[in-house]
């Protein structure tokens, strides 16, 4: 049986996350999804266009960094690979239909 995507935090985690350690916010979507609205401060790079390690490239490895992309997938695949990269504090916080309705 097939399971989405898990996203390390719900909408609410996420808010309270950034509001308590900061951090960067990654949204791995492409350019055209990114039109229809990205969260505030949020650093675009296309996951698929392999634009997120030239993004992260001179980040801080122990900066919090939330990823999310459409669903999930992109953005739990980012964080691995964010992990992988020796980034300390990664979260995939899913999808941005879920986060750009959660109020602060």
């Amino acid at each position: 049986m097939f399971f989405g995507p898990k996203a390390d935090l719900t909408p609410s985690e996420f808010i309270a996350a950034l509001k308590q350690k900061g951090g960067r916010v990654l949204d791995c979507r492409t350019a055209e999804e990114c039109a229809e609205g990205i969260l505030e401060n949020a650093v675009e790079a296309d996951w698929m266009a392999g634009e997120v390690p030239k993004a992260v490239a001179q980040w801080d490895k122990t900066e919090a960094v939330f990823c999310y992309c459409r669903s999930g997938g992109r953005s739990g695949a980012a964080a691995e690979y964010l992990r992988g990269q020796g980034f300390e504090d990664v979260y995939n916080v899913g999808g941005y239909s879920a986060l750009k309705n959660v109020s602060d």
